[in-house]
């Protein structure tokens, strides 16, 4: 019985003290945690940046500042090239308030979130359809948005890419005798990609893949 009694006593004692750490902490005003945030955020701690502005809205839900502390949480990410977090911290701003005046911004961010992911045409092509799925939708939605103009020079950047990949993927293909998938590729690329170099190669290449697929 002793024991149960010093085992809720010590509880008590616990959860008394993070009360009163908690209360401690949020002695912090809405103004004072902005002002940490943007300080931190201007030196380039963002790190410390996050955690004022998450601080803030945790405790301040409701506060003038509230989308603006979700809005640079997801910009401290993004400067900490921390890309799964800002884009997570962009898309549940753009769920969570879809008439806001930042959504260009945010699906621009989104956009350059994958754009900076950008490998080498051997690599994984996925960053480069993501971002451009994104940057196809800041102009579709919002043509007039200067955001939709910067994204216009990184559209051609990811379009280069994928057809570079696909040229990458189809001569590959050929090379190791697999000539009926280098077909494919070859068309896929023409049809997707038809101004590009590659799909000046690649309809070079089709007649003596075609050839050689049908021998098979």
């Amino acid at each position: 019985m002793k024991k149960l009694i010093l085992f809720f006593m010590m509880a008590l004692w616990f959860s008394g003290c993070a009360w009163f750490e908690t209360s401690h902490e949020m002695e912090k005003t809405a103004e004072q945690l902005v002002s940490e945030g943007s300080s931190a955020f201007a030196a380039g701690d963002y790190k410390d940046a996050v955690k004022a502005y998450t601080d803030l809205k945790d405790w301040y839900p409701f506060s003038k500042y509230a989308i603006l502390a979700e809005l640079k949480i997801a910009d401290a990410h993004y400067e900490l090239e921390a890309y799964d977090e800002a884009i997570f911290a962009y898309e549940e701003f753009e769920n969570m308030h879809p008439k806001n005046e930042a959504v260009p911004y945010i699906i621009y961010r989104i956009g350059l979130c994958w754009f900076n992911r950008l490998d080498s045409i051997d690599r994984d092509h996925a960053p480069a359809k993501n971002s451009l799925t994104q940057f196809h939708r800041l102009i579709d939605q919002f043509p007039e948005s200067e955001y939709a103009q910067k994204a216009e020079k990184h559209i051609k950047i990811c379009v280069d890419s994928l057809s570079k990949h696909e040229l990458y993927v189809a001569n590959f293909y050929m090379k190791t005798e697999k000539y009926k998938a280098a077909l494919k590729r070859y068309e896929y690329l023409i049809e997707n990609y038809p101004d590009s170099e590659e799909s000046k190669q690649a309809l070079n290449k089709i007649p003596r893949c075609r050839e050689l697929a049908n021998k098979k």
